[in-house]
């Protein structure tokens, strides 16, 4: 009988994609300094000019395609191999799945995928990374908004990545900060006793107990890869 593997969670935010080369909003010379965050990335935003975040998106989207995923990426995928490994990201983008990684939970919305305005439930991939929507765009006879978690919305994914969080074995928090929602709320959910590993290279506000691996995402990620997999063979 084949033992069961041990449950890795990974929460992921905009430090691993950025060293994809995917613009942040908060970093200097972020998509926040070209775009008013409220008008592009909030609820009311939408409602008052729905064309314009639609076009942000869809930028958004074309820029996806000249990217490719990183070390920290691949390798989160090579660790399938050796455990059960879930994917929590904050990250719109779609280079966890280009990676290779099978269980990836979006709590942001992706980039590429719309829903239907009428119906959350309703979520449509779109055919390529260069597939403009609008706000006459319909779908099987639905008009259609980015899907997107915007400021003053739920996050309706938060209550399913708390379970997910709470069946760690091992918890893992990259290219996020320990202060800033939801990563630093997912870690509540985890186990007294589960090891968790932070990977940053300018951590703070550490709470004990975590491990810190102070480095980039994708130098983290190796020495991680080398932790983890040594103990798990022994």
């Amino acid at each position: 009988m084949t033992a069961k593997r041990p449950r890795l969670v990974v929460s992921t935010g905009a430090g691993i994609s950025a060293e994809s080369g995917i613009s942040t909003f908060r970093d200097a010379g972020g998509l926040w300094e070209q775009y008013p965050v409220m008008d592009v990335a909030s609820a009311d935003g939408f409602a008052r000019n729905p064309a314009l975040v639609h076009r942000f998106y869809n930028e958004r989207r074309k820029a996806l395609a000249s990217v490719e995923p990183n070390e920290a990426h691949r390798l989160l995928h090579k660790l399938e191999e050796h455990f059960d490994v879930y994917i929590i990201t904050q990250n719109v983008d779609d280079l966890h799945e280009r990676a290779g990684s099978t269980k990836v939970m979006h709590l942001h919305g992706e980039l590429t995928k719309v829903r239907a305005l009428d119906n959350p439930q309703l979520i449509f991939p779109l055919p390529s990374y260069d597939s403009p929507t609008t706000p006459e765009s319909v779908i099987e006879g639905h008009r259609v908004r980015p899907h997107i978690v915007f400021f003053q919305e739920a996050v309706p994914m938060f209550e399913p990545a708390t379970e997910i969080a709470a069946e760690a074995d091992i918890f893992v928090i990259i290219g996020t900060s320990l202060v800033v929602y939801p990563a630093a709320s997912l870690l509540h959910y985890v186990r007294q006793g589960v090891p968790v590993y932070y990977i940053d290279p300018n951590p703070s506000a550490v709470p004990d107990g975590v491990t810190v691996i102070r480095a980039t995402a994708t130098e983290g990620v190796k020495k991680l890869y080398q932790i983890l997999v040594n103990k798990n063979s022994k």
